[in-house]
C-alpha cells in the first residue's frame, strides 16, 4: 500500500460539498462530492451519543489548535477518494459548520458556527489536516482498517466485519439494523443489548441466522443483492419471543434467543400459562437468577439450576445437622435418614457435617421452600441420587 501525506487540504475544503443525512447518521460526501467520507464499510456516526462531549472536543480543539491527528484517504479512482479512517473527526466538523450542533465559549453560552466571531470561524476554515491519501488492492486496505483504532474509540467485532465484507449485502443489513430511526428498534431493544448505532442489532441478527458462525455467513453471503434471509430468520425469532412471553422483563434483554429459538420453537406454550408462570418465579424470594427463568419455563420447568435457587444458608444446615444427629444416636442409626432405612453398613453411620448436604425434605420446584421446617441433611452419595424426586 503506498501512501502520500497532503497538509495543503483545510476544513473549508473538506467541508466543501458536505452533506449531512439526519436520518442515517451519516456524513456522506465532502471535498466538492469527490470524498465520500462514510464508505460501505465504515461505521455508523458515534460522536453524538454522548451528548455532543466528543463532537464538540473536536470544535474546541481545533479553536485551540491542538492536533487531530492523522486522517487516511484511500484513493479510489482518479481525484476521488474515500475515507479510510478519521470520518468521526471530518462528520463532526462538517456537521458544525453546518450548523448541526453548537459549543459552549469561553462564557458557557452556545454558540453555533454561524453566530460565530468571524476570526473564529476563519481560524476553524483554514486548519490545514494532515492526510495521507493511501493507494493499494481492496485486501491491503481492510486488512490495514482492521488494525486501526478510530479517534481512541476502538472497532468492535462487527465494525471489523462490515469493514472486511463491505458490499451491498452489509450496506442492506445496516440500513435494515444500524439506522437508529427503525420504528422497530425499540421493539428489539426488548430482547438485544446495544444500539444500532454500534452494530449490535446487526450482530445479533447474523449471529442467529449463521448459529454463531458470522464471518462465514457474511462471506457465503456478500454479494447478496437482499437480506430476506436474515430478515426472515431474525423476525420469526422476535415474533416467537414476543408471542410465548407476553409479558416484556427488563432481564429477557440480552439473551440466548436465537438458540432458544432453535430448541423450543417446535413445541407449543400457553402464553396465559407461561405469564402465571413468570410472574410467579419473580415472586419467589428464593430464585436468585432470574434471567434463567425463561428458559426453565421454556424447558419445562425442570432444570432448577437456571434460576440458582438460593440455597440453605450455614447456620441452618449446623442447626439442623445437630439436632437430626442427636435424634438419630438416641435411635442409634445413621444420621443420614435414607442409610438410615437402608441394608448396607452404613444404616448406623453417624456422617460428620462435612460428609453430608443439606437437601430440600419437599423439593422446591414442586412448592418447597428454602427455610430450616423443610431442610435435611442428606450424605453425599444419596443426596445427589436423589436429584429433584
Amino acid at each position: 500500500m503506498k501512501t502520500v501525506l497532503k497538509t495543503e487540504i483545510t476544513v473549508k475544503d473538506i467541508c466543501d460539498g458536505f452533506i449531512y443525512n439526519e436520518l442515517e447518521g451519516k456524513g456522506l460526501f465532502g471535498l466538492s462530492g469527490k470524498l465520500t467520507i462514510q464508505p460501505e464499510y465504515q461505521r455508523n456516526y458515534i460522536y453524538a451519543s454522548d451528548g455532543g462531549k466528543r463532537e464538540m472536543a473536536v470544535i474546541e480543539s481545533i479553536l485551540k489548535g491542538y492536533p487531530l491527528g492523522l486522517i487516511y484517504f484511500n484513493t479510489v479512482s482518479d481525484g476521488n477518494f474515500e475515507v479510510l479512517d478519521g470520518q468521526q473527526r471530518i462528520t463532526s466538523i462538517g456537521r458544525f459548520v453546518t450548523g448541526k450542533f453548537a459549543i459552549k465559549d469561553e462564557n458557557s453560552m452556545e454558540q453555533y458556527f454561524v453566530g460565530m466571531a468571524e476570526d473564529k470561524k476563519a481560524r476553524i476554515l483554514e486548519t490545514k489536516m494532515l492526510i495521507y491519501k493511501c493507494e493499494g488492492k481492496e485486501s491491503e486496505i481492510k486488512e490495514w482498517f482492521r488494525t486501526i483504532n478510530i479517534a481512541g474509540v476502538p472497532l468492535n467485532d462487527q465494525e471489523l466485519l462490515n469493514a472486511v465484507y463491505s458490499g451491498q449485502f452489509v450496506t442492506l443489513g445496516k440500513e435494515e439494523f444500524s439506522n437508529s430511526q427503525n420504528a422497530n428498534i425499540q421493539k428489539w431493544g426488548a430482547y438485544i443489548k446495544g444500539s444500532a448505532n454500534r452494530q449490535d442489532f446487526l450482530e445479533c441478527s447474523l449471529d442467529w441466522v449463521s448459529k454463531g458462525n458470522i464471518g462465514d455467513y457474511m462471506s457465503r453471503h456478500r454479494f447478496d443483492d437482499n437480506i430476506n434471509e436474515l430478515k426472515r430468520y431474525f423476525n420469526s425469532v422476535i415474533d416467537w419471543v414476543s408471542t410465548v412471553f407476553t409479558d416484556v422483563e427488563s432481564e429477557m434483554r440480552g439473551l440466548e434467543w436465537g438458540r432458544l429459538y432453535e430448541e423450543y420453537h417446535k413445541k407449543s406454550y400457553s402464553p396465559a400459562q407461561v405469564s402465571a408462570e413468570v410472574q410467579k418465579l419473580y415472586g419467589d424470594p428464593y430464585v436468585k437468577n432470574r434471567k434463567g427463568i425463561f428458559e426453565y419455563i421454556l424447558g419445562g420447568s425442570a432444570d432448577t439450576k437456571l434460576l440458582d435457587v438460593r440455597v440453605f444458608d450455614e447456620a441452618t444446615k449446623k442447626s439442623v445437622y445437630s439436632t437430626q444427629t442427636a435424634e438419630a444416636e438416641t435411635k442409634g442409626e445413621s444420621n443420614c435418614p435414607l442409610c438410615a432405612i437402608g441394608h448396607d453398613a452404613n444404616k448406623s453411620k453417624v456422617w460428620k457435617l462435612v460428609e453430608m448436604d443439606a437437601d430440600h425434605v419437599a423439593a422446591w420446584s414442586k412448592g418447597g421452600t428454602t427455610s430450616s421446617k423443610n431442610c435435611q441433611l442428606l450424605c453425599k452419595t444419596h443426596n445427589r441420587a436423589k436429584g429433584n424426586r
